[in-house]
């Protein structure tokens, strides 16, 4: 890693760059008029994770993952005066089994079920009475969660020197400069990602962590709902629940089909007992192609749910309807706040060009 360590940041900058610029070019050259037609399938499901106020402070790798909620009021009253039909997950699956494609949709989805969607983002999902879900990993209400993507932010952010065991060699890394900081950020989560198996990510964390003396578990307190808040939103006739594993557990890391089994079904189980709702809608964590395949598809349909989805960039097409447990998803992403870039990735005409013109991909 260390000799690596600034070609992950620069390859983010560079993949970052290029994919605002495909944005802006199908933008305001009006191609993405010109795709929808052809490449806008049936419907859209956007993923978001945290809503909240910009925080202070420019060393923000997790910054992806949030948006504020003027963004969200601003896509929230756009889409209800588009036209589109806003519904549930399981209006989305009816409407997929009964091949009823007359209008185009678009569900809501949040994954991991952070304290900030209920304070910033339902008010605004009651006042536009838009249905959402969400999916919640059930370690993190139970206040045993890793969120070690989070932990390993702090780590860097309060330190400027941190070490790291790797092929059972200490190293040591600067990281007082903001540069410095990016830098190791981003090798160091392309390092961790490559790990063979789920547990040792988490282990390397919570080593690492605990030398650094950043408090794992109150992270989890920190950003996670508890049962009870959970149980105030799931009461809300809005609010669709969803599995979400047990551990946030990177599943193609899992040793075997037992484990992937276990993970998921048991999120549903505890998810039933302590809401007395039980989940027919997955989300795999992560969600990429290295985190679920083949494999996990086949497990959450195996498992009965309706519908599972991946973080893998698309709309939704008509050929879904025989992949109901390997849907895209379109991430609207922290670092494109931009209302037009959402109209492009719902036009179909990014995610066309990115998966090659194939509509499904569940391979």
């Amino acid at each position: 890693m260390p000799s690596f360590r600034g070609q992950a940041e620069a390859a983010a900058g560079v993949k970052h760059t290029v994919i605002r610029t495909g944005l802006e070019t199908l933008y305001f050259s009006g191609m993405h008029h010109v795709m929808r037609p052809l490449f806008g399938g049936v419907g859209s499901i956007l993923t978001m994770h945290h809503v909240r106020p910009p925080r202070p402070g420019a060393f923000q790798p997790n910054r992806l993952l949030e948006i504020s909620p003027l963004f969200l009021e601003r896509l929230l009253r756009r889409l209800r005066r588009s036209g589109v039909d806003i519904i549930s997950l399981d209006e989305m699956h009816q409407r997929m089994v009964s091949e009823n494609f007359g209008r185009r949709f678009v569900c809501i989805t949040f994954d991991d079920g952070y304290k900030d969607i209920q304070r910033w983002a339902w008010p605004l999902l009651k006042k536009y009475e838009v249905p959402f879900a969400l999916y919640i990993p059930t370690s993190f209400p139970d206040r045993l969660g890793d969120l070690w993507w989070v932990a390993l932010e702090q780590v860097i952010a309060n330190n400027s020197r941190i070490g790291l065991s790797i092929e059972g060699k200490d190293q040591f890394f600067d990281c007082a400069s903001l540069r410095e900081k990016r830098e190791l950020y981003a090798a160091a989560y392309e390092w961790l990602r490559s790990m063979k198996s789920y547990d040792q990510i988490v282990r390397t964390v919570r080593d690492l962590a605990a030398c650094h003396r950043v408090d794992v578990a109150a992270i989890c307190r920190d950003l996670c709902m508890t049962w009870e808040e959970l149980a105030q939103m799931a009461a809300d006739p809005l609010v669709t629940i969803g599995a979400h594993t047990v551990n946030h557990a990177i599943l193609k890391k899992l040793p075997s089909d037992a484990a992937v089994r276990n993970e998921i079904d048991m999120s549903r189980t505890v998810i039933e007992a302590a809401l007395g709702v039980r989940p027919q809608h997955l989300a795999y964590p992560v969600g990429d192609p290295t985190s679920a395949g083949p494999r996990e598809f086949r497990i959450a349909a195996e498992l009965g749910f309706k519908t599972a989805v991946t973080t893998r960039p698309g709309v939704v097409f008509k050929k879904h309807r025989e992949h109901l447990t390997a849907l895209p998803r379109l991430s609207v992403n922290g670092e494109f706040q931009s209302q037009r870039y959402v109209k492009v990735l719902m036009s179909g005409g990014a995610t066309a060009l990115w998966n090659r013109f194939r509509r499904v991909n569940a391979a």
